[in-house]
């Protein structure tokens, strides 16, 4: 199940009815330990060396606690408590002394347990020089809980803040840690799930998604089921000088398992697209083109940007739009170009709709700038979603959220800054379609997307963990691969 996003006071309440059931902060603290070294594995190779930078609260603790698991390592526990005094120690164990002997093994990692989530004043200047040359070093830092120096309550810094690779938070992610000023010293946040806490007792409006929320999703298909069973996608996308994104987006629909997909595509770039796809079934658009009887969804928008005249196919997507206000039989999904010619309309009340604007079209939509979307992104999904029908918003870019204008927003946790490439997003429409374009994956049309933007960020991830210089044609190999 995902996890709300909570408040540091929700936080201390939900530790004080922990220990109320009789859980020993000590049994915590081994858990949360266990945790933060299997992160620090997963960061550092056998044999390197790691810099345990461990305060007096219990953020020291838990980092101090790492130390136990970590013994295939060479580790470095350095004492924090008078940052004036422990700066020089720390200059010679990170290696940065410009005096000093090359260190045989310099520290590859290091662990941040300086400062916890009840920080709530500004830091002192022998604090922010220590905080500034660990910064400085540009050596990967693991914090735990919070990167030092920052509140999380309000995700800003408290005068300095350690800038971490990783930040494992305990149990849940905190407020401050998902406001865009946060952003640059969380680096990829993650949650230590199953550390002794009692279950969860709170709730909230965002939510963050787990990787384990998907370990029985899609359902498993019918026995006996037929390419008839598994819906028929049509997908309007292409244009000349962009005839990759519609390949792009039919390929990843593909990676969804639809039982057919049809892509329509402009007459100027048919046989350049026909020749890349085989299952595919390549078809020139018309303004009198009809849909199969079979179709089950329609996605349209990936790379029509280079239409010479977009006025007919304007039209004709706001008839789409309109007709699928009295038809809430027909899911469909609007990206990219064809955004910016939506107009605002009354849906049927069980109608599947959904939009994957990125930052600057969320803008274009709401008639704000980006940075007013980034600064409140939830806010922009709600009001795109009211905005458009109740429709369903994926807005994406760091943290992806999926969700629309009541209800539960969802934060997703997978991906990397590696997905900053152009094509992905057509990836990403055409999974989504291709899931979308199934009966059984319409019935929880919040959990299909989730899965989907989940599973693209995944696929992200284990490109990265494998190969730096992927591409997007990777990402269509590898998405849908792995739970």
């Amino acid at each position: 199940m995902p996890v709300p996003v909570i408040s540091v006071t929700q936080m201390r309440e939900w530790e004080k009815a922990t220990w109320a059931v009789g859980q020993t902060e000590a049994e915590v603290i081994w858990r949360v330990g266990e945790k933060v070294a299997g992160v620090a594995r997963r960061m550092t190779r056998p044999g390197d060396a790691v810099l345990i930078l461990a305060g007096k609260g219990h953020n020291g603790d838990d980092a101090r606690a790492a130390k136990k698991f970590l013994n295939d390592l060479k580790i470095i526990l350095l004492e924090v408590t008078d940052s004036q005094k422990a700066l020089p120690e720390f200059q010679r164990s990170a290696g940065t002394l410009p005096a000093q002997d090359k260190l045989e093994t310099p520290p590859s990692l290091i662990i941040d347990g300086l400062f916890g989530i009840g920080l709530s004043r500004p830091l002192d200047e022998h604090w922010q020089e220590f905080i500034a040359t660990v910064n400085k070093t540009k050596i990967p830092v693991l914090a735990v809980d919070v990167p030092s120096g920052l509140n999380a309550e309000t995700g800003q810094p408290e005068g300095a803040a350690i800038e971490a690779s990783v930040t494992l938070t305990v149990g849940a992610p905190k407020t401050g840690m998902l406001q865009p000023s946060a952003w640059p010293f969380v680096g990829r946040l993650e949650v230590a799930e199953n550390v002794g806490l009692i279950p969860q007792p709170h709730q909230a409006e965002l939510n963050w998604t787990l990787s384990g929320d998907f370990a029985n999703f899609p359902p498993r298909r019918n026995v006996a089921g037929h390419k008839g069973s598994f819906g028929h996608l049509a997908i309007i996308a292409g244009s000349f000088g962009f005839h990759g994104a519609s390949v792009l987006a039919a390929r990843g629909a593909q990676r969804a398992q639809p039982g057919l997909i049809t892509l329509f595509s402009q007459e100027s770039i048919y046989h350049v697209v026909a020749s890349q796809l085989q299952a595919v079934m390549v078809n020139i658009w018309k303004n009198e083109t009809e849909f199969a009887e079979t179709t089950t969804a329609i996605l349209i928008g990936p790379g029509l940007a280079g239409l010479e005249s977009a006025e007919e196919l304007k039209t004709q997507t706001r008839r789409l739009w309109r007709r699928l206000a009295r038809d809430a039989s027909l899911p469909m999904v609007v990206d990219a170009s064809a955004l910016d010619w939506l107009v605002p309309h009354a849906l049927a009340k069980n109608e599947i709709r959904v939009v994957t604007p990125h930052p600057g079209e969320a803008a274009r939509m709401l008639g704000k700038t980006a940075q007013q979307v980034q600064a409140n992104r939830p806010q922009a999904v709600r009001e795109i979603s009211r905005r458009f029908g109740d429709c369903w918003v994926v807005l994406k870019g760091h943290r992806t959220l999926v969700g629309r204008s009541t209800g539960e927003i969802f934060i997703n946790s997978s991906g990397n800054p590696h997905l900053g490439q152009g094509g992905s997003g057509d990836v990403l429409a055409g999974f989504i379609a291709g899931l979308l374009a199934q009966p059984t994956l319409q019935v929880d049309v919040g959990e299909t997307l989730r899965y989907a933007v989940w599973q693209h960020g995944h696929a992200a991830d284990r490109l990265d963990a494998t190969k730096k210089n992927w591409v997007v044609e990777d990402l269509v190999t590898e998405l849908g691969g792995q739970g």
